[in-house]
């Protein structure tokens, strides 16, 4: 049993609108999510936060999916996968709108109440437009028209971190060496400057959020829905609950752990290369390494599959990269190792394409439910990274208290802390080789 549009249409032309319609909304979201990178230096320095509290950034974003992904699933239910994505949209210029009075009292809460409410935004934007680019098409080139997402997403990513990494980076070395130096009204007065900073990028992005809302209504998206599901040939019944498809479930425990591997590939990667001693003004471009390697392999994915891999082999190929990653990772030093964390670009791009389809095949009925618990998933992006931090803080001490000196346990505890990645690459490659099957009968 499969996933498809009611009427699925042969000819191309009848979807290739509302793919890049879709697309746009990738774009949107991959924006917003992907300056984590460079907003988590940023409020390490203007809040002074210990590298675990920095990382609450990427928490109060990931966070979000699973506070509101049931209720939007919900929403979506009620006003129809347009209207959702509408109003995804409005919420997350509500959000950019509450990062001015945050900066006015360079306060982390209100930074963090701001990152959420635009992360509940992106919760109903992605609960309506995975799925609905998963079933507008063949479940088998599923992973293909993700993919094409992915490029929009992570294209996106890569422009935002770049320019955002130029706003809120600029001189941010010389502005840690003269903290170190100055009394308490001066270092208020730099870091209170610092914060302002913030303030006129994000106006921007609200009013292009709000445009975006309501262009959005007349676009033209056709309905489609999943594929009900029907009654075997031997008459078994037609199942009833959510919690009869094991493989979705796995699914979801798969996603969880690979966007907490997407979002420390993305969102350490800047402060990794810091805590080297590399120049923050050639740090802040470490994400669009990240992101232009995932785009490359994007763009593989879609001219490979599925007319010459399949979904779940680009899956197994994703994860036997990303364990040996792992390893290089925490085995090298200096730029090389940055460059071993900006290659799970191309361990982690078609991974979120390949488990959608696979975790969703034969929900009918249940898609919309089955997807609200695969966005929910995304929340690894909330949990993984602060445990990274955790681990570099606490290996750090410990170093320190070895009699290591704090620039080389810095370091150093920067890289220990990658071998979080390995368990999640783990899961990854047994969801890859069986997790997927779980629970469907064989054809």
């Amino acid at each position: 049993m499969s996933i498809n549009q009611e009427t699925p249409s042969k000819d191309t032309t009848n979807t290739l609108v509302p793919i890049l319609i879709i697309a746009g909304l990738f774009f949107i979201f991959g924006f917003v999510t992907w300056i984590n990178g460079a907003l988590i230096p940023f409020m390490k320095t203007i809040n002074e936060l210990t590298d675990a509290q920095s990382y609450l950034v990427a928490s109060a974003s990931y966070i979000s999916f699973v506070v509101m992904a049931l209720p939007a699933s919900y929403i979506i239910n009620k006003i129809g996968y347009k209207k959702g994505m509408s109003l995804g949209l409005i919420i997350m210029a509500l959000g950019a709108l509450i990062f001015i009075p945050a900066a006015n009292a360079r306060t982390y809460w209100m930074f963090l109440t701001a990152i959420f409410i635009q992360g509940a935004g992106m919760t109903l934007l992605q609960t309506a437009s995975n799925p609905y680019i998963t079933i507008l098409g063949p479940i088998e080139s599923a992973a293909k028209r993700i993919a094409i997402m992915g490029i929009a997403n992570k294209v996106a990513g890569a422009l935002g971190s770049v320019i955002f990494g130029a706003i809120l980076l600029s001189g941010i070395d010389g502005i840690k060496e003269k903290l170190s130096i100055v009394d308490e009204s001066e270092k208020a007065d730099l870091l209170n400057t610092m914060a302002d900073s913030v303030i006129t990028p994000y106006i921007a992005m609200a009013i292009v959020l709000v445009l975006l809302g309501f262009l959005i209504r007349k676009a033209p998206l056709p309905h489609v829905e999943a594929k009900p599901i029907e009654e075997s040939e031997h008459g078994e019944k037609t199942k009833s609950s959510i919690f009869q498809f094991p493989h979705l479930w796995l699914g979801v425990l798969a996603l969880f752990v690979y966007v907490g591997v997407e979002v420390i590939a993305g969102d350490t990667i800047i402060s990794y290369g810091i805590s080297l001693d590399i120049p923050a003004s050639e740090a802040k471009f470490f994400t669009l390494f990240t992101l232009m390697a995932m785009v490359a392999t994007y763009a593989l994915g879609v001219f490979l599959i599925p007319k010459y891999i399949s979904q779940s082999l680009a899956l197994k190929a994703s994860a036997i990269l990303g364990v040996i990653l792992s390893f290089c990772i925490v085995f090298t030093s200096g730029f090389t190792s940055v460059l071993f964390v900006a290659s799970l670009g191309i361990a982690n791009a078609l991974v979120w394409p390949a488990i959608w389809p696979l975790a969703l095949n034969g929900l009918g009925k249940f898609t919309k439910t089955a997807s609200a618990l695969l966005i929910m998933a995304i929340s690894g992006g909330a949990i993984i990274p602060p445990l990274y931090g955790a681990m570099v803080d606490s290996q750090k001490q410990q170093l320190i208290n070895g009699g290591i000196e704090e620039v080389a346990a810095t370091a150093q505890a920067a890289s220990f802390g990658y071998w979080i990645l390995l368990p999640c690459y783990v899961i990854i490659l047994y969801y890859a080789f069986y997790g997927h099957k779980v629970g469907l009968k064989k054809a």
